[in-house]
């Protein structure tokens, strides 16, 4: 390891943290543009099948502890993270923008905090409130329920996504509190099991237009969004607060905005403007509150 990083872990860890923004803002891109050679759910199928191989390389190149533990546990936390976040996500990018899907689905620590409440007996507290009343005034800004537009579906999807992702948090929480689970074992082991069902449920379609831009954007997925965004997470983690990768993790969905509206011209208009402003004001308020609390919360199993 390079000596800069021995001297300057802090700083280090925060350009970790930048760059993986860049990385996984980006990924939703890529996967906008494999959509137009493949469906949703080869698609879906065949980046998560290589993403939890080259998950598995990683853990044998860095020598770390790879069996399950908790096999039926880790099954289920499949099911929800990788069968329906990734499932739901990739569908929803299919007919719907880049920029309202990932905001939608990066609102998942507002459905944590509302199921927290019933599953794990943690109530809100003080500018949790405020935190949460802001998201969901940001949500109804972005959806616009009173004008039934052709994208209401994957509004739809993109928000299952989020709640899959929330509920798969509180059950990979409970689950590292119950056993010493090693974080990069759960995560290839979670992706590798849910993955099963998304080959499964493949339908017969058009085949694969194994394209050039394909190619890439498949290859995106696996090398960058997964193996090298793991390694910089877990480094990340390791010498920063949760709370502070919380925050730093903001700008993935607004780096993801911005290279939409460049790459794809997707322009928002004033309202899904104003509440894209405001989930991402609700999800900045609530990561001060967790940096000035110090947790050490553990935002687990954000893949994108």
């Amino acid at each position: 390891m390079p000596a800069f990083l021995h001297k300057h872990p802090v700083r280090s860890a925060l350009a970790a943290l930048a760059l993986l923004s860049l990385i996984w803002g980006y990924n939703w891109v890529m996967m906008k543009l494999a959509l137009r050679d493949a469906g949703a759910f080869d698609f879906a199928a065949l980046r998560t099948l290589l993403g939890a191989f080259s998950l598995f390389v990683v853990l044998i190149w860095m020598r770390r502890p790879w069996r399950p533990v908790q096999a039926g546990s880790v099954f289920l936390l499949g099911l929800l993270q990788t069968t329906g976040f990734i499932g739901f996500s990739v569908w929803a990018l299919e007919s719907g923008g880049v920029g309202k899907t990932v905001v939608l689905a990066y609102i998942m620590p507002f459905w944590v905090l509302l199921l927290a409440w019933p599953l794990l007996h943690e109530k809100l507290r003080g500018l949790q409130w405020l935190a949460v009343a802001t998201a969901l005034a940001g949500l109804v800004l972005l959806l616009q329920p009173w004008s039934l537009r052709g994208t209401q579906f994957s509004n739809i999807l993109a928000i299952l996504a989020g709640i899959f992702w929330a509920v798969s948090t509180i059950l990979a929480k409970k689950l590292r509190q119950d056993a010493n689970t090693d974080l990069l074992s759960l995560t290839a082991w979670q992706m590798l099991f849910g993955a099963l069902p998304l080959v499964a449920v493949v339908l017969p379609g058009p085949a694969i237009h194994w394209t050039g831009n394909f190619i890439i954007a498949l290859s995106y997925n696996v090398v960058l969004g997964g193996a090298l965004a793991w390694l910089l997470w877990l480094y990340a983690l390791k010498h920063l607060p949760a709370g502070v990768a919380s925050l730093g993790m903001l700008a993935t969905p607004a780096f993801s905005v911005l290279v939409a509206a460049i790459q794809l011209s997707e322009r928002p208009d004033a309202l899904e403007t104003a509440g894209m402003l405001l989930i991402a004001a609700a999800l900045a308020l609530l990561s001060g509150i967790a940096i000035r609390q110090h947790r050490r919360t553990h935002p687990l199993m954000g893949q994108e």
